[in-house]
C-alpha cells in the first residue's frame, strides 16, 4: 500500500511554551500530516465508511490541542500522534508541528515525526 491522506496547514490556538507569558496567551500551531491510508476500498465503493474520513480526524486533533496546555511541541506532537494512530487505525504517519513567530527571525519552528511502519 503506498496511498496517502494529508492534512496541510492545520491550525489551532493553544497554550504553548515554557515562559512564563505564553502560559497565559494562546498561540497558534501549525499542523501538516501525512496518514498511510489504503483508499482502494474507498474507492471501489464510493463510501466514506471505508475512507479515512480526514474531517472527523481534523476535529478531533482541532479539539485536543484547543483544550492543551502543553509546555512542548514535541509533547504535543507525540500525543496527537498517538491520538491519530489509536483512534483512527492509522499505522504510520509524518506530522510537521510548527510554532510560528517563536523565534523572531525565522518563519516557524517546530518538530517533525513519523511513527509507525512506513508503507
Amino acid at each position: 500500500m503506498s496511498d496517502i491522506v494529508f492534512i496541510r496547514e492545520l491550525r489551532a490556538d493553544t497554550i504553548i511554551g515554557v515562559y512564563d507569558w505564553e502560559r497565559s496567551v494562546r498561540q497558534t500551531v501549525v499542523l501538516d500530516l501525512e496518514l498511510a491510508w489504503d483508499n482502494r476500498p474507498a474507492a471501489a465503493a464510493d463510501d466514506l465508511q471505508y475512507a479515512l474520513d480526514y474531517a472527523a480526524l481534523s476535529a478531533r486533533i482541532l479539539a485536543f490541542i484547543e483544550g492543551s496546555a502543553f509546555q512542548l511541541i514535541e509533547t504535543m506532537a507525540e500525543q496527537v500522534a498517538e491520538i491519530v494512530m489509536t483512534e483512527f487505525s492509522v499505522p504510520w504517519l509524518q506530522l510537521r508541528l510548527c510554532k510560528p513567530g517563536a523565534v523572531q527571525q525565522a518563519r516557524d519552528v517546530g518538530v517533525l515525526i513519523e511513527r509507525g511502519e512506513r508503507p
